[in-house]
């Protein structure tokens, strides 16, 4: 069972919109910021030309397609 002390931080306004549109209901910002730390930075190097608002949407829409998405069984 893991421990965990709450710390408080600051974040621009900019910088919580951005973890907010990226959080899924019922995922904490910390659950979030754990997975962007894991990440490495050229990961993300390049990846979108456009407006930021344009990749929120898409970046929802992926989100939401993925959720009704099934797998299934291939037996070989």
């Amino acid at each position: 069972m893991h421990v965990y002390m709450t710390k408080v931080i600051s974040l621009s306004d900019d910088a919580y919109d951005a973890l907010k549109s990226i959080k899924d209901s019922g995922e904490s910002f910390s659950e979030i910021i754990r997975k962007l730390a894991k990440k490495d930075i050229l990961d993300f190097f390049g990846k979108w030309p456009g407006p930021k608002k344009e990749l929120s949407k898409i970046s929802r829409e992926l989100k939401k397609e993925r959720k009704g998405f099934k797998t299934r069984e291939v037996k070989i």
